[in-house]
């Protein structure tokens, strides 16, 4: 759409809205942005983390109620979350270090090993949450 300035009449074009929802990104970036999502989730869970190794340590009724409190069912999407930003945040990291040194940064195998970090941090988390429930 054109509009015409109001004191020269020079034509300018009016912002584009941008609707996010509709944009389809590249696996690349999706991989790119689930690796800062997972940092960020990593960084916000340190307090509590802190807090339960130091309560496991204090005595040993104090690890009885970090374990018994990280066994609830309510806890395991929590606990599925936290292991797959850990994971994934691995994976992708060594991902970027890779193409940091200079392999795979041409564009079939980044699209291979972004799709290839995403999958196996949500396996690696799948299987560290089953590990956790047969103990």
């Amino acid at each position: 759409m054109q509009r015409q300035a109001a004191a020269g009449g020079a034509a300018r074009s009016l912002p584009k809205f941008l609707n996010l929802a509709q944009i389809r990104f590249p696996v690349g970036a999706i991989a790119s942005i689930l690796h800062r999502v997972s940092g960020v989730l990593l960084a916000v869970s340190l307090p509590l983390l802190a807090s339960a190794l130091a309560e496991s340590l204090r005595s040993p009724q104090g690890f009885d109620a970090v374990v018994q409190a990280a066994t609830r069912s309510w806890f395991a999407p929590l606990l599925f979350i936290g292991a797959w930003a850990l994971v994934h945040h691995i994976f992708a990291g060594v991902r970027h270090l890779f193409m940091d040194a200079g392999f795979g940064y041409r564009l079939p195998q980044a699209r291979t090993s972004a799709f290839v970090s995403i999958a196996a941090g949500i396996v690696a988390a799948l299987l560290w949450l089953l590990a956790w429930g047969l103990r």
